[in-house]
C-alpha cells in the first residue's frame, strides 16, 4: 500500500512540474508581456491625463463658471446634494484618451493595414447569396442551407 501512494505522489509531482513549464512557457511568451506593458503605459498614461483634466482644463471651465474648484461643484434636491464636478472629469479624462488612443493609435494602425494591402489581390469568393432568403451558401450548393430552396450552382472560379 505504501508503494502504491508513493507512485502516485511521483506521479503528481511529476504533473506538477508540466503545469509549472506549461504556466513558465505561457508568461514568458511575447503576447502576454507585451499586453503587461501595454496595461501598465495605459495606467500611467490615464494618471497623466486625469491630472491634465483635473489641474488644467477643469479650472479653465470653472473659471468660466466663476467656481474656483470645478471638483467640488454640486447642485441640491430636497437637501440632497449631488457632486457632478468629479464626474465631469471623469468624462473629459475618458474623452480625452478616447481621441489620443483613436488619432494615434487606431488611424495609424489602419493606414498601415490598408498599406500592406494594397498589392495585393482580393481572394476569390466561396459564398454566393440564397436567391430567396439571401443568406449566405457555398458557391455549388444546390440547395439553401437555411431556407431548403432550390439554387443553381455556381462553378468555383479556380
Amino acid at each position: 500500500m505504501g508503494e502504491h501512494i508513493g507512485s502516485g505522489v511521483r506521479a503528481g509531482v511529476r504533473e506538477a512540474g508540466g503545469v509549472l513549464r506549461e504556466f513558465k512557457a505561457f508568461l514568458l511568451r511575447g503576447n502576454f508581456v507585451d499586453l503587461a506593458v501595454g496595461v501598465v503605459i495605459g495606467v500611467a498614461f490615464g494618471g497623466v491625463v486625469t491630472a491634465f483634466v483635473k489641474d488644467l482644463i477643469t479650472p479653465l471651465i470653472a473659471a468660466a463658471g466663476a467656481k474656483p474648484d470645478f471638483a467640488n461643484l454640486f447642485f441640491t434636491v430636497n437637501r440632497s446634494r449631488f457632486l457632478y464636478g468629479d464626474f465631469v472629469n471623469a468624462v473629459l479624462s475618458f474623452v480625452i484618451i478616447a481621441v489620443v488612443v483613436f488619432f494615434f493609435v487606431v488611424v495609424p494602425v489602419n493606414r498601415m493595414v490598408a498599406l500592406s494591402q494594397r498589392g495585393q489581390e482580393r481572394p476569390a469568393p466561396t459564398t454566393r447569396e440564397c436567391t430567396e432568403c439571401l443568406s449566405k451558401i457555398p458557391l455549388r450548393a444546390r440547395r439553401c442551407a437555411y431556407c431548403a430552396s432550390p439554387q443553381v450552382p455556381e462553378q468555383a472560379q479556380a
